[in-house]
This record gives C-alpha cells, sequence and structure tokens, in this order.
C-alpha cells in the first residue's frame, strides 16, 4: 500500500493542475473499522464486517425504498489519497503500470467504488457489508447495484447498435 507521499522505484508524479469546483456534495459518512490505510482492505467482502453510513439532510428523504434491494452501489471520496501518480509499482518491484490500468486509491479524482450487501435502514443510517474504505471517508452516492436494476425506460432506436446512436 502506498503511503501518503512516498514514490517508489520508477513512479511518476505529476503537478497538480489547479482545483476547479466539480460542485460535489458529501451526501454522508462512512464508518467503518479501518482507521489506517495499511490495514484496510484492498476490495470488500460482502462477508466482510458492519460498516454504516450515516446520511445527512437533507438527503435521507433519498433513502425511500433503497430496502428493495440487495446491494447497493457505494460511492465514496478517498480523502486521505494522494492524487498525483500517472504511473505506479503497486508490487514496489520497480516494475511500473499506468494509474487508469489500476484499482488503485491513488488517482487524479479518488473516487471509490463498492457493492455493498444492504443490511438494513434505520433512520439516516444504512446498515452494510461490503466497503473497503477508512473510518470517516466521504460518501458521495449510492445506487443499487446495477446488477439488480431493471431499466424502466422503453427501448430506444439505436439501443442495439454498437457505438450507440450517431
Amino acid at each position: 500500500m502506498v503511503r501518503r507521499d512516498e514514490i517508489r522505484t520508477n513512479e511518476v508524479g505529476v503537478e497538480m493542475p489547479p482545483a476547479t469546483d466539480a460542485g460535489l456534495i458529501y451526501i454522508g459518512r462512512i464508518r467503518t473499522p479501518w482507521t489506517d490505510r495499511l490495514t484496510c482492505p484492498r476490495q470488500g467482502r460482502l462477508d466482510g464486517p458492519l460498516c454504516t453510513i450515516e446520511i445527512f439532510e437533507p438527503w435521507v428523504a433519498a433513502l425511500a425504498e433503497i430496502e428493495r434491494y440487495e446491494r447497493l452501489e457505494v460511492l465514496y471520496w478517498l480523502d486521505k489519497s494522494r492524487r498525483d501518480l500517472v504511473l505506479q509499482s503497486p508490487a514496489s518491484d520497480g516494475t511500473v503500470r499506468g494509474t487508469f490500468s489500476l484499482r488503485t486509491p491513488v488517482r487524479p479524482n479518488p473516487i471509490g467504488t463498492s457493492i455493498a450487501l444492504l443490511v438494513g435502514v434505520e433512520g439516516n443510517v444504512v446498515k452494510v457489508r461490503g466497503l473497503d474504505c477508512l473510518d470517516g471517508t466521504p460518501l458521495l452516492d449510492l445506487k443499487p447495484d446495477r446488477t439488480l436494476f431493471t431499466p424502466i425506460a422503453p427501448r430506444q432506436p439505436g439501443d442495439d447498435e454498437v457505438g450507440g446512436p450517431g
């Protein structure tokens, strides 16, 4: 696991461009057992520890009907991750790969995703298993797992075309 300012052999960092506001809003906070990146799992497991997601007002009403789904896609902001590496050495052996070919949290926009098993909802708290982020991680969004979700929109012209319409 890469430490905050560590650059391994052959890794390449870049100067970050000035930040611009993408308009992201933290809609909640994730509570997990992990406070250190070296002990946090690299992939969540559906049989992993119970974690909670606190939803902030005014977004609590958006939880209506979420219990219809057994799994959720959880999107979160990896606020402790560095953002400047373009080449990384995940095995620390000097061999490098491009950031976009890895599932590393070290990326220009450190958005994390997990498929979580929904255990229950109590008020503004969603209980899940399957996360792989640090305690206190900001929540960006919750969605039903796309493999469980049946689209409600009727088929459109171009749905079956390779590359889509146009």
